[in-house]
C-alpha cells in the first residue's frame, strides 16, 4: 500500500558523481532512514568502491547500480540498471560518456567565465556535471547562487549550456540489460509527458513509482504501466544529500524486486 513505509532506498548518489554521500557514510545514513537495503545509482558511472552486484557494508546491503541518460528521439529519459556486472559494451559506453562530461562541463566553464567575467574554482573530474558547476559559480565572485546559476547560466535554455552527447534508447538499453539484472525506467512524472515516457516502458523490466513526486501527484498512470507491462515496481528517494528513506518500494514490492537480483 502507498502508507506502507519503504524497506529500501533504490535510488541515490554518491560522490562519484552529483552526490554529498560516501560508502563509508552509507551504513550510518541508511539507518538514520530506516532502510536496511540501498541501491547506489550514480550517474554514467560504476562506482569505484562497490566489486560486486550486491554488497553488505556494517549491516546494509549495498545493490550496485547505474543510472544512464539516454535519448529516446523526443525525450531525454534516465534508466536504472540495478546488480550491475561490468561488460564491455557497457563499460565503454561510461567511460565515453565520463570523457564527454568532462569536455562538456570544460566548455560550460569557458563559457560561465567569458559570460561573467570571473574564475571558477572547480576540478575538471570523472561524474562532473552541472550541479558542480552550480555551487562553483555560488561560491565564485559571480552574482548568483546555486539556482540562479541553473535560472540564468547553465540550464537547457541558458546561455551557456552544452547538451550532452547521449545514446540512443535503444543502445542504452541494450548495454544495461547485458551487465544488470533488472533495468527500469526512472521517475516518470519528472518528464514533460508523463504517459509518453511510459510507452517505453515495453522494453524495460521496471519502473520507479516510488519517489518523492509530491502528495498531489497522480500514480495511476505509473499502476496502469505497470499492469500492461508486467514490471517490477521499484523506487527510491533520489538522493543527492545525506538523506534516506524518502520513498522506496514497501515489503511486498521490494519483495519482487529482490527475487529478480542474484545474491539478494
Amino acid at each position: 500500500m502507498d502508507d506502507d513505509p519503504p524497506v529500501a532506498d533504490l535510488h541515490l548518489h554518491t560522490t562519484a558523481s552529483d552526490g554529498r554521500l560516501t560508502i563509508d557514510r552509507l551504513p550510518e545514513v541508511a539507518q538514520a532512514g530506516g532502510v536496511d537495503v540501498v541501491a547506489v545509482t550514480d550517474h554514467d558511472r560504476y562506482h569505484p568502491e562497490l566489486d560486486a552486484p550486491v554488497v553488505e557494508r556494517d549491516g546494509l546491503t549495498i545493490i550496485h547500480g547505474i543510472e544512464l541518460r539516454v535519448d529516446a528521439g523526443d525525450r531525454r529519459v534516465d534508466l536504472l540498471g540495478y546488480a550491475v556486472e561490468p561488460h564491455d559494451a557497457l563499460t565503454a559506453e561510461v567511460e565515453r560518456l565520463q570523457r564527454n562530461r568532462v569536455e562538456r562541463a570544460r566548455k560550460i566553464v569557458e563559457y560561465v567565465e567569458e559570460t561573467t567575467g570571473v574564475h571558477l574554482d572547480i576540478d575538471l573530474h570523472d561524474g562532473i556535471g552541472r550541479p558542480h558547476i552550480a555551487h562553483a559559480i555560488d561560491a565564485s565572485d559571480a552574482p548568483y547562487d546555486y539556482q540562479g546559476a541553473f535560472d540564468e547560466l547553465i540550464g537547457a535554455d541558458g546561455p551557456c549550456y552544452v547538451p550532452r552527447d547521449l545514446p540512443s534508447f535503444d543502445h542504452g538499453v541494450g548495454v544495461l540489460n547485458e551487465a544488470c539484472a533488472v533495468v527500469g525506467l526512472a521517475h516518470p512524472f519528472r518528464y514533460r509527458e508523463p504517459a509518453d515516457a511510459l510507452d517505453l516502458c515495453a522494453d524495460l523490466d521496471a519502473v520507479e513509482r516510488y519517489y518523492p513526486y509530491g502528495y498531489d501527484t497522480d500514480v495511476s498512470l505509473v499502476d496502469e504501466a505497470i499492469e500492461e507491462y508486467d514490471l517490477l515496481a521499484t523506487g527510491g528517494s533520489d538522493a543527492h544529500d545525506e538523506t534516506l528513506g524518502r520513498a522506496g518500494p514497501p515489503e511486498t514490492a521490494f519483495r519482487q524486486f529482490a527475487a529478480k537480483i542474484p545474491g539478494l
